[in-house]
């Protein structure tokens, strides 16, 4: 039954996200995201780690996709003038970037498949419980936790200045 899950799962993660790619219209592009990442979090309630999957939720699903919705309706995509300057070749420079990128990334994950493994083999059940990602995250990630912190905040400036420019 689980494993029928995860494939059900992973191929709606899929097909959002081609769907996203694919989409004309920004919001339908936006909507195709959301499924795409409520899907992963429902695989990561299948890899019995409920946090993450609620942080994917609440945060992703909820708070960003909100932000860019805002971005998206801030720059009036429906405008003429944008619809005008769009390039056809972009597309297809982006289908040759994409396998490009994915041919690279293949086998250099194929190559660091230890790196991919638990570090920490003894832990067992409850990867993704709230106090081991706590542990983990205050501990040996803080100075990447914070300084992510810092980088969403001069990006949340950036925008808000940029829009008032244009306003």
């Amino acid at each position: 039954m689980e494993t029928t899950l995860f494939y059900l799962f992973g191929a709606l993660a899929l097909i959002a996200a081609i769907s996203m790619v694919a989409q004309k219209r920004i919001i339908y592009a936006a909507i195709s995201l959301i499924v795409c990442l409520c899907a992963i979090a429902a695989l990561y309630l299948l890899l019995e780690a409920p946090f993450i999957a609620a942080v994917q939720i609440i945060v992703y699903a909820g708070a960003i996709m909100v932000l860019f919705l805002f971005v998206i309706m801030l720059l009036d995509p429906f405008s003429t003038a944008i619809l005008r300057d769009k390039k056809k070749y972009l597309s297809y420079a982006a289908v040759i970037l994409g396998a490009a990128t994915l041919a690279l990334i293949v086998p250099l994950l194929k190559a660091y498949k230890p790196l991919l493994t638990p570090r920490n083999p003894e832990i067992g059940g409850g990867v993704g419980t709230a106090g081991n990602i706590g542990r983990v995250l205050f501990s040996e990630y803080l100075v990447p936790f914070e300084v992510t912190s810092v980088l969403i905040l001069v990006a949340i400036i950036g925008v808000v200045v940029l829009a008032r420019r244009r306003s």
